[in-house]
């Protein structure tokens, strides 16, 4: 059984779903016959190269002030820290993700797309430096296993796996997903959202039971593809936790 999931550097629910669906595939009984893939999805395909400080990011986008977008960062930290993930509120940067994409998809071909992916999440939402720069991204990569002179050559060019990355993207607008963290089970079953992990797992148990051909359906809440009530990232910003 194969699990796609669409997500983007830039979200912490994304970072938070990650953990909730790894949880839940611990402890699946078949986890050893789950595929599992990281599609791209870029939250702001327009957004600069250079990168900028999160908090008044989140003021501007949200109409806040700096004090309530830090808030609102911290509720985000209690949710990561409840996954017993690191989170330094407010102290990390966004900036445009297509490079991390397109490195991703170049550690997918050597086997080490899962352990890059963590590298990007820990450097983007638990680490003082900033996650973005070319000289940063052969770092990451590095650490996560891959050949240095390769990365950067990737990094170098901006055409190398650039369609891969539209392709998932192209593929995600078709499911109508808007928004992620966003699963899909064998393209039969979806879920939206950083649901919790027991949502996960009765997808997982669904998606096993039930492999017959069938038309993608939502699971966990909402009204279609990319819905639920789980927290997630769109164009438009982040769901932020409520107090």
């Amino acid at each position: 059984m194969r699990v796609e999931i669409w997500t983007d550097i830039n979200c912490p629910w994304c970072y938070i779903g990650k953990a909730r669906f790894e949880q839940a595939l611990a402890a699946f009984p078949h986890r050893a016959e789950v595929e599992v893939v990281h599609r791209s999805f870029e939250l702001d395909p327009h957004a600069p190269q250079t990168s900028r400080p999160v908090l008044p990011l989140l003021a501007d986008k949200y109409g806040m002030s700096l004090e309530q977008a830090e808030a609102a960062e911290a509720r985000i930290a209690e949710n990561a820290h409840g996954e017993g993930l690191p989170y330094l509120a407010g102290r990390r940067d966004a900036a445009n993700s297509f490079d991390m994409h397109r490195l991703l998809h170049f550690a997918k071909e050597q086997g080490r797309q899962d352990e890059l992916l963590d590298a990007l999440y820990r450097a983007n939402f638990a680490e003082e430096r900033s996650a973005f720069g070319t000289d940063r991204l052969v770092e990451l990569a590095v650490g996560a296993g891959l050949d240095e002179e390769a990365a950067a050559a990737v990094l170098a060019d901006p055409a190398a796996y650039a369609e891969a990355v539209r392709e998932d993207e192209q593929t995600a607008a078709a499911m109508g997903a808007t928004g992620v963290p966003f699963f899909v089970l064998d393209r039969r079953l979806g879920v939206s959202g950083a649901q919790p992990a027991e949502t996960f797992t009765r997808a997982l148990e669904q998606a096993w039971e039930s492999r017959v051909p069938a038309p993608l359906i939502p699971v966990g809440g909402g009204g279609g593809v990319g819905g639920g009530d789980a927290q997630a990232c769109g164009p438009d910003g982040c769901e932020l936790p409520q107090r």
